[in-house]
């Protein structure tokens, strides 16, 4: 770095789930930026937000992020507004803005004030903007008509004042640049990156240690399934049946089931918080009073009633993240006067996401078929990102490509700082997106 403490290159991995700094250190390499603080998480800050009234705060409204977000939620769930995973929406022509307090919010304003508050967290580390900033992007958006252009637009007002220079790279480039700085020999190496709203695979030839070129990007391919999708599976299959999926109510002299669409909104975590208004709230209840089963239904109530969804999520991947390790798992979740519990077991979640993973391998074929290469043309793959220890991802890999050819690490840090050092490139043509 510079003798000013500035960083020439920065790279950014914002993530749907968590957001990660790295800093290049002007001599071929990179260290991550470790926030400080109580509530502090090391170098991994989450991707969220958390809002409530305040008269000195803009607009009236005064906001935090990352951990910070969550314990200002934790502390007043009723009186605040949770955001995450508001990412996923960056590409959608059908989100415009959300109301907020009563005050309308774009992507790129969430965007803006998630950043401003990182760099406040951040101990002065960040005050200096760096001259080039290295951002992080999926291969394919999340959601339905995804559009990158629109993408690409929200993510130039969300950074237009945290670089001098603002760059776009694949976010499995970036991984796969960090994993080619452990490689004393050429390669040619499969990155997949497991976020929280997309999976991304791209294709490197590594060249020997100290070529002019190390790294030359052959292919790239995504698709939006990722740890969000598998956490819905679960909430969706083992979670809402104790809510009141597949119950059913009375209407006159017929018994019907229940409708799905409060199910789908409860599912989504970017729709469940929109809730707790009153028409679906006196919706919800009356159909309590019709129902076969009360019980379920007011459970429901209850968890929207009482902003319980971050906590009923935090369980679900709780669950999830157990399940990488044991064939069985509980899942248990106390809050909001609801206490249920529920055993499942890892071969009811491959089931659950069995589809999804078919997806998740096509779009690995599909890179392989860019780049023109058969699974025996590659050296090694490297899987990056938290879903990537979920066994039955694992075996994808290990089916195609036998387990020796591959290596995991840095799941939550590989993407920020491979951007970083990709930052410190003299040419990025090649690297850009």
């Amino acid at each position: 770095m510079p003798s000013d403490g500035t960083a020439q290159a920065l790279g950014l991995d914002f993530g749907t789930t968590n957001t990660v700094v790295a800093l290049a250190d002007g001599a071929g390499g990179s260290h991550l930026l470790e926030f400080a603080g109580e509530e502090a998480t090391g170098a991994v800050f989450r991707s969220a937000l958390c809002f409530w009234e305040e008269e000195r705060g803009w607009n009236g409204i005064a906001h935090e992020a990352g951990p910070w977000a969550i314990a200002e939620y934790l502390q007043s769930p009723l009186d605040s507004r949770f955001v995450q995973s508001f990412k996923s929406v960056a590409a959608s022509p059908l989100f415009e803005r959300t109301q907020i307090f009563g005050k309308p919010f774009r992507f790129e304003d969430l965007g803006a004030l998630f950043l401003q508050r990182l760099v406040a967290h951040a101990g002065g580390r960040l005050d200096a903007r760096p001259r080039r900033v290295v951002v992080g992007r999926p291969v394919e958006y999340a959601g339905a008509r995804a559009d990158p252009a629109l993408a690409r637009q929200r993510y130039d007002l969300m950074l237009k004042d945290f670089g001098v220079e603002l760059h776009y790279v694949y976010e499995p480039l970036g991984a796969a640049y960090s994993y080619a700085s452990r490689l004393d020999e050429p390669a040619t190496i499969l990155v997949a990156d497991f976020g929280g709203g997309t999976t991304d695979f791209s294709i490197v030839r590594v060249a020997e240690p100290g070529a002019a070129r190390r790294c030359t990007p052959l292919a790239s391919s995504g698709v939006g399934i990722a740890g969000d999708r598998f956490d819905q599976r679960i909430v969706d299959k083992l979670v809402l049946p104790l809510l009141g999926k597949g119950g059913t109510y009375r209407s006159f002299d017929k018994l019907l089931e229940i409708p799905g669409g409060y199910f789908a909104e409860f599912a989504d975590w970017s729709r469940l918080a929109l809730m707790r208004n009153r028409r679906t709230l006196d919706e919800l209840r009356r159909l309590q009073r019709d129902a076969t089963d009360p019980q379920p239904i007011g459970r429901m109530i209850a968890l929207i009633e009482h902003e319980q969804g971050f906590p009923l999520y935090d369980a679900v991947g709780k669950v999830k993240r157990a399940l990488s390790t044991d064939d069985q798992a509980e899942f248990r979740f106390t809050g909001g006067g609801v206490d249920v519990s529920a055993e499942v077991r890892r071969s009811d979640f491959e089931q659950w996401i069995a589809k999804d993973l078919v997806r998740i391998e096509t779009a690995m074929g599909a890179a392989l078929a860019k780049a023109g290469l058969d699974p025996d043309a590659i050296d090694r793959v490297f899987l990056t990102g938290g879903s990537s220890l979920i066994p039955a991802i694992r075996a994808l890999f290990t089916r195609r490509f036998g387990d020796a050819r591959i290596a995991t690490g840095g799941e939550l840090t590989s993407i920020a700082h491979g951007l970083a050092l990709i930052g410190e490139e003299p040419d990025l043509r090649g690297w850009v997106a």
